[in-house]
């Protein structure tokens, strides 16, 4: 929290020295609205603008996000020209004179390597081209340059080399956000990749030997569980989307648990409680079925023997802005400071990897608050209470995966 809000420091105080240089020069006041001073009014339109500009940036710097940003960006320096560069070639242009690229890109090497703006003349035949000054100020994330913004005018001005260099740094803030939205993606997507591999060869060989021994005296049982088996691996292996819907974790576990009653018949009890209100509510995907999993894997096969029955109840009930989703089972239970230790990391036993991986992902995606709470102790089950908010910025599903 402390790093984003000095992010947001950093990405609205040059802001507003911007928008009071910018309302120095287009204060008008038949045009304030009711704002109040020009200077005021120049400060909100240039909030505004830089909101409008902030969405594309945030995406990472391409040849589209660049172009999407250029106009606002030059909007917010009031410049006759701007330009988007990487470290090869000018992404985006907007305003007049284009055909300074070329002239702009040969000067960009010192900049680019060094990290320091810069302020030139530039060379132009066209009669009546108006460019006659560029400023560069390099854009920058974790001291690496990305590339540049250039600011192009008329003739040469301090003003503008410094607002160019405040507005590069808050370009350069989102970018900053941006790449740190991609290393939050890519760690989810490996633990992801870390939580399918953890779908079991034993569970699979298993699944398999029920589906076979079917085959002969009961083809038709046979189809159904192979059906539900092809069903389970297709939603757990899909490579679109890093969260889905309530409802479709547990069409998952639906799958996944006629496949355990199919191999332990009786055994295994399952009570299902679920609001219908909370089934479009959106989760990290693969976040429920662990559990349950879990809670089958203690409850019929924890311990020093094995079970002869076990009950699972799974509820999910609607508690205001948030849905509470609890699974309970009644096995062997475990030693609270081996749980510790499991969520901590310090050891990785069979079905382990399955609880800190959800843990460590509802953490990441809603915050420290909204990490799994397990109840348990030996020979009292296992209690696992999850919290979901009903809404989340940046949390939306890819919607339901097709049948095919």
């Amino acid at each position: 929290m402390s790093g984003f809000l000095a992010g947001l420091c950093v990405a609205v105080l040059p802001l507003l020295a911007a928008g009071f240089w910018l309302g120095r020069r287009t204060s008008r006041p038949s045009t304030l609205g009711g704002l109040g001073t020009p200077v005021e009014h120049a400060t909100f339109e240039t909030l505004h603008t830089a909101s409008l500009a902030a969405p594309p940036l945030r995406a990472g710097l391409t040849g589209e996000t660049a172009r999407k940003s250029a106009r606002r960006l030059r909007t917010l320096l009031g410049t006759d020209a701007l330009c988007l560069t990487d470290q090869d070639t000018v992404l985006a242009w907007e305003g007049v004179g284009e055909h300074h690229r070329d002239q702009i890109m040969e000067r960009l090497g010192g900049p680019l390597e060094t990290g320091r703006g810069e302020a030139f003349r530039l060379d132009c035949d066209e009669p009546y081209c108006p460019l006659r000054w560029a400023v560069v100020a390099p854009l920058t994330v974790d001291d690496r340059v990305h590339g540049a913004l250039v600011a192009c005018a008329p003739r040469e001005s301090a003003v503008l080399v410094r607002a160019t260099g405040e507005v590069a740094r808050w370009v350069s803030v989102q970018l900053e956000l941006a790449d740190l939205d991609q290393s939050r993606t890519r760690l989810i997507e490996a633990e992801i990749k870390a939580l399918r591999a953890q779908i079991s060869p034993h569970f699979i060989f298993n699944s398999l030997a029920v589906i076979a021994s079917f085959v002969r005296t009961d083809p038709e049982r046979a189809r159904e569980l192979l059906l539900e088996f092809a069903d389970f691996t297709r939603y757990s292996f899909r490579r679109h989307g890093d969260f889905t819907t309530l409802a479709d974790e547990l069409h998952a576990i639906d799958h996944y648990l006629a496949l355990v009653r199919a191999r332990f018949g009786d055994r295994l009890s399952v009570t299902l409680q679920i609001a219908p209100e909370v089934l479009p509510v959106t989760l990290p995907f693969l976040c429920l079925q662990p559990l349950v999993e879990n809670a089958v894997k203690h409850g019929l096969e924890g311990g020093t023997g094995k079970v002869d029955k076990s009950r699972i109840t799974i509820t999910a009930q609607d508690a205001g802005a948030e849905a509470l989703v609890v699974i309970e089972d009644d096995g062997p239970g475990m030693d609270p400071d081996r749980l510790r230790r499991i969520l901590s990391g310090e050891v990785s036993p069979s079905g382990g990897i399955g609880l800190s991986n959800v843990d460590d992902r509802l953490r990441q995606v809603y915050g420290d608050d909204y990490g799994l709470v397990i109840e348990t102790a030996l020979g009292a089950g296992m209690k696992i209470t999850a919290r979901l908010p009903k809404y989340q910025p940046g949390v939306h599903s890819a919607g339901r995966l097709p049948r095919e």
